[in-house]
């Protein structure tokens, strides 16, 4: 009944943009976390940002200052938008949801590739 998907991957120049948004659908109650993982070839998945319920923001330190989260309630709708790209950010993106009583979905992910 939940869906989390994904959009706005693709290739891009290292120093490049891209703006990822996960649209969700299906009725999701009591979120206390929204955020953005990712997981690259050989790598374990890794929190990239959230967002938690009242707004506050979390970054990994290797997106600080390139990354920014954000959501809009009104279309059910989070995003990632990311700068100043880097090889090293390639990874497979997840959109991921939490919630109480504890809840944890996820999208299908996204492709993101950043080449040199």
């Amino acid at each position: 009944q939940v869906q989390l998907v994904e959009s706005g991957g693709g290739l891009v120049q290292a120093g490049g943009s891209l703006r990822l948004s996960c649209s969700t659908s299906g009725s999701i109650f009591h979120i206390t976390a929204m955020g953005w993982y990712r997981q690259a070839p050989g790598k374990q998945r890794e929190l990239v940002a959230a967002v938690i319920s009242g707004g506050g923001t979390n970054y990994a330190d290797s997106v600080k200052g390139r990354f920014t989260i954000s959501r809009d309630n009104a279309k059910n709708t989070v995003y990632l938008q990311m700068n100043s790209l880097k090889p090293e950010d390639t990874a497979v993106y997840y959109c991921n949801v939490k919630g109480f009583p504890v809840y944890d979905y996820w999208g299908q992910g996204t492709q993101v590739t950043v080449s040199s």
